[in-house]
């Protein structure tokens, strides 16, 4: 493979945040408050994944360009947030334009040059 042609480690990692989002969504559909991934969820989950694994991508920058590009929703409950001394961890959900972004990504990869 021709270096050009190697997949971008930080565009495969924003696609496989955006997949295991999907995913639990799809596995809880009905059960809103399980449809969500916290961060530490999320690295666990890809911890292996090959660019997260050998440095080149990071989960939490990965997941902070999707929140800021409105791919990805994040939330923090309110009602624990008051109580609590330390911040609670962001629970994040990818939304429709997150949806639509991995469709069009997941089609342009299944195409043969």
């Amino acid at each position: 493979m021709a270096p050009e042609d190697s997949p971008d480690p930080v565009r495969a990692t924003l696609v496989a945040i955006l997949q295991q989002l999907n995913r639990v969504e799809s596995l809880h559909e009905g059960r809103a408050r399980d449809q969500t991934l916290e961060l530490s969820d999320l690295e666990r989950i890809l911890r292996r994944f090959g660019p997260v694994d050998d440095g080149t991508a990071k989960v939490p920058q990965a997941l902070g360009l999707l929140v800021r590009n409105g791919l990805v929703h994040a939330q923090v409950d309110e009602r624990t947030a008051r109580g609590a001394r330390s911040r609670p961890p962001a629970k994040y959900r990818i939304t429709a334009e997150g949806k639509a972004f991995l469709v069009d990504a997941l089609r342009k990869s299944d195409r043969i040059a």
